[in-house]
């Protein structure tokens, strides 16, 4: 049974997405078409995955820096590949201050264009290498069909870009980066992504070789939640990024880039949502513990917050993030139910009874109804509620990596059960020769494409027949429908 007001799951997952991003107050519509308002409880889920990858970043030695929102038109033009894969998604300034620009200026679609322009400034030497730089930032893409948090005009993002001596050190970095995303996605989001490399169709615009993390969502529709990028020297060469290496001869840098965007929160919102609502992972949580006070006077009011006041400095000065929900003029159940919409892992009530008994009731979020709640002594409060909080982020991985590996399918039979696993909401995982015309006739077929050749091959050193055109194959890739 679904909360008040949102779509089951079963009958629209398109719709309940949307009635639960806006009934969590995780974000709003704008007034422009394609942008949203990221309201303060869905900015600070934002706020949670930036502060777990930052620390990622950090730890790899990158140092973060700003970048400008407008960049040179004739920036773009000078990577003829990347101008080409971004044309249609610019939105370009021709006007400032009431004048016509002698230059128009192209709002930031990404900035590997304008951060190639300083880097070839920064960089002289091979003493100066690598070059490990990453910005937080908005970007801007004229997307046509958009929906809240998954594809937006503008959005948030970390975009990192890296200048390296070597190609082997800007695939180092590459495969490293994309590490990073993985660890960070399995780990803090619990999302049990599928780390692989893109076929050349669906690499970014000017990249040598693209790398992703692939998330499937609970409809089934696969989700690109993070990408890296190994760019040659491609960029290197459009805007002469050199240094002198140890025998004082001049060459061009191997240069990469990586990122991931506020899409990771309608990540976090499909792979663990239900109909009640959101289910945060701990780790990501901006509460991870409501209390909920019941009371039905006042004389019962004061012992049953005095034990909420006695508590609460316990288990924040211990970081588990707390909040009392003192609203008087709503019943518990209610709030039961708004939390539950939030997504908080945990839910604590204290009343009367708890108060005699020296006790609390804990409500754990990923388990639902009587099976999930419990009453534990308020003594060892803290170490309570921190197993708990391991145990729901550990369901939380399981049970969408169970969800996961039951539609995902290996199929080399025939090309005609692979369309039909496709073309039944699920994953196919087949030979596949990479060549444009098998992956077009895929699209042709299903709109579904190559979500990537997974790192973790199934068959390593094998070799089989691609499923569409039956040529040699050295490596599986999975396909799907995708957002």
């Amino acid at each position: 049974m679904s909360q008040q007001g949102v779509t089951p799951q079963s009958e629209d997952f398109s719709r309940w997405y949307t009635d639960i991003v806006q009934k969590a107050d995780l974000a709003d519509y704008s007034p422009v078409r394609g942008c949203m308002i990221i309201k303060p409880y869905g900015y600070e889920l934002w706020e949670g995955v930036k502060g777990g990858l930052d620390r990622r970043f950090k730890a790899t030695g990158h140092k973060n820096a700003y970048f400008p929102l407008f960049i040179p038109e004739s920036f773009l033009k000078k990577e003829a590949e990347h101008v080409e894969g971004f044309a249609p998604e610019l939105a370009v300034v021709t006007i400032g201050g009431g004048k016509v620009l002698d230059e128009p200026l192209v709002v930031r679609p990404t900035s590997e264009t304008i951060i190639g322009w300083a880097f070839q400034k920064w960089i002289q030497s091979h003493r100066d290498l690598p070059m490990l730089i990453n910005q937080w930032a908005n970007v801007v893409r004229w997307e046509l069909r958009t929906r809240l948090f998954l594809r937006t005009m503008e959005f948030l993002w970390q975009e990192g870009h890296t200048a390296h001596a070597t190609y082997d050190d800007a695939q180092v970095e590459t495969m490293k980066m994309l590490g990073v995303y993985t660890d960070f996605a399995r780990n803090d989001a619990a999302i049990p992504v599928i780390p692989g490399r893109k076929s050349n169709q669906e690499r970014f615009a000017g990249a040598l070789y693209s790398f992703s993390i692939e998330a499937m969502m609970r409809d089934g529709k696969a989700l690109q939640s993070g990408t890296s990028h190994n760019l040659g020297q491609n960029f290197a060469k459009a805007f002469e990024i050199q240094f002198t290496d140890e025998n004082n001869e001049l060459q061009h840098c191997w240069t990469t880039s990586w990122g991931l965007s506020t899409r990771m929160v309608g990540a976090i919102v499909m792979t663990h949502g239900d109909d009640q609502g959101l289910r945060l992972p701990p780790k990501m949580a901006p509460i991870q513990v409501v209390i909920v006070p019941i009371f039905r006077n006042d004389g019962e009011r004061g012992p049953v917050m005095e034990t909420i006041q006695r508590l609460v400095p316990m288990l924040t000065d211990a970081g588990i993030r707390i909040h009392v929900d003192e609203r008087e003029t709503l019943s518990p159940g209610f709030k039961y139910n708004d939390w539950e919409m939030r997504g908080v892992p945990l839910r604590m009530e204290v009343g009367p009874k708890d108060v005699a008994n020296n006790s609390v009731a804990l409500a754990r979020r990923d388990i639902p109804g009587k099976a999930g709640k419990q009453f534990v002594s308020q003594d060892g409060l803290v170490q309570t509620i921190r197993t708990l909080m391991t145990e729901i982020q550990a369901n939380l991985l399981q049970q969408a990596t169970d969800f996961r590996d039951s539609h995902l399918h290996e199929v080399t039979s025939s090309y005609e059960d692979f369309i039909a696993v496709i073309e039944g909401g699920e994953w196919a995982l087949s030979w596949f020769c990479g060549h444009k015309p098998c992956e077009e006739k895929v699209q042709a077929a299903t709109s579904a494409a190559s979500r990537c050749f997974p790192l973790d091959q199934p068959h390593p050193g094998e070799k089989g027949k691609c499923i569409i055109c039956g040529e040699e194959a050295e490596e599986m890739a999975y396909f799907a429908k995708s957002y």
